[in-house]
């Protein structure tokens, strides 16, 4: 297991560039399948999950090469699916929850896919319903063994209308792909509509499909014959802007964010300004300056200001753990509700521990009061439990007083790329051990 020593209270200063979008480039890369012509993607994070997929890809034949740092070419002119129930592509598969995005293009193009039933962050129930409706809509056959493994078939997937139970990301994606080759036009309502499937979908018309309605929940898709190649480039990863933006505040930094693409981040700056974070923008950067207190706003009537989650474009889940780091030292109180995972929330018992003032009041919602920066957190012995609590266990100890050690900070890596390094070289007192 991998540990960081975090020495807390160092004001950092300088710029960062954000990485390509982890949410993205695990559906971007997994549509390379779609096609037997040459895929290029560009500035792909060097981080586990995105690196076990592509893995995955070759375990199946798709060639890849690397033309330039953060660039792939992939050609999946020669894939073998019976390579799919290999014991070495299965084992690597089961520790990667976005190796269900490869099943929508093997049954577009292939006909069939099969699975074992994929890990990923231990946050609550993740249920991967919506995928399978959705197949089954276009045609497909599925079947769940009593060893968790799944298979879908379908000699010809046809085109059809469907209403998603849930706005899923990743369910939304993988049927966008099925049905981007399937016979007829589908009709896709409640689709979830991220920055990330509005990429996918350029991406595919960019390869021949037609999809129109991108950026509403209503998406509709003429299925076509063939697709080929493209060259294609991820958005940075809007997560990781808004864990900056947090970072800033809590250690009192200056820094200024690089090519962020501001109109992709929805809400995520203005939810920050709630807390009283002051930022700049100067063309596609934001400027976070140094200040010693932010203070929490309240709604209209003087009530306690309320941040939940919410599907696109609403805020996303991914940064309640660090709105509520953020907010232990603000000034002023605010209510967390996570609304999507049941388990996500359990982390604030270490910043608890920390002296941190939070009450977790079930485990969808939780209380912050605001230290106001005038007791600063201590540091303390912990363990990261998933991504993105894993990243603000990493903020609240490098605002905090003495020396923290994170364990279990392959869960960070998954998510994050070469942090420790990136961080340090802006002021950060952060050793790898």
């Amino acid at each position: 297991m991998t540990s960081f020593r975090v020495t807390g209270g160092y004001q950092l200063k300088g710029n960062v560039i954000p990485q390509g979008a982890k949410n993205e480039a695990l559906q971007v890369i997994a549509a390379v399948l779609l096609t037997e012509q040459p895929v290029t993607i560009h500035k792909i994070p060097n981080i586990r999950d995105v690196n076990k997929l592509i893995e995955l890809l070759t375990l199946i034949g798709v060639e890849v090469d690397q033309p330039g740092p953060e660039s792939y070419r992939f050609c999946a002119k020669n894939v073998d699916i019976s390579l799919l129930t290999t014991a070495e592509f299965n084992e690597k598969a089961v520790g990667l929850r976005g190796s269900i995005m490869i099943l929508g293009p093997l049954l577009a193009r292939f006909g069939e896919g099969s699975m074992p039933k994929p890990g990923g962050d231990k946050i609550g129930r993740r249920r991967l319903d919506t995928h399978f409706i959705g197949f089954e809509k276009l045609g497909a056959q599925f079947d769940y063994d009593s060893a968790g493994f799944f298979t879908v078939k379908a000699s010809q997937l046809t085109g059809t209308y469907m209403h998603l139970d849930e706005a899923s990301v990743t369910g939304t994606a993988n049927i966008i792909m099925a049905a981007s080759m399937a016979k007829g036009v589908t009709t896709i309502y409640n689709a979830a509509c991220e920055p990330y499937i509005q990429q996918l979908c350029r991406m595919l018309n960019r390869m021949g499909a037609k999809i129109q309605g991108i950026a509403s929940n209503l998406l509709t898709i003429e299925g076509v014959d063939h697709l080929g190649g493209t060259e294609h480039t991820l958005l940075p990863d809007m997560i990781e802007v808004g864990s900056f933006i947090g970072l800033a505040a809590m250690t009192g930094s200056d820094i200024t964010i690089k090519d962020c693409q501001i109109p992709h981040l929805g809400i995520i700056p203005e939810t920050f300004q709630k807390l009283g974070i002051k930022m700049d923008f100067q063309n596609d950067d934001i400027h976070i300056p140094a200040q010693d207190h932010y203070g929490i706003e309240s709604f209209i009537d003087g009530s306690i200001l309320t941040i939940a989650d919410a599907i696109w474009p609403g805020f996303t889940p991914d940064l309640l753990s660090v709105i509520i780091v953020t907010a232990t030292q603000a000034r002023g109180t605010v209510l967390v509700h996570q609304k999507m995972f049941e388990s996500r929330l359990f982390f604030v018992d270490k910043l608890i521990d920390m002296g941190a003032q939070i009450i977790l009041c079930d485990p969808h919602r939780a209380t912050v009061i605001g230290l106001d920066k005038s007791i600063p957190l201590k540091g303390i012995q912990m363990t990261s439990p998933d991504i993105r609590a894993g990243v603000s266990l990493l903020i609240a100890a490098m605002s905090a007083e003495g020396d923290s050690i994170i364990n279990n900070v392959e869960q960070i890596d998954r998510g994050y790329q070469n942090i420790d390094v990136r961080l340090n070289k802006i002021g950060a007192k952060i050793e790898r051990f």
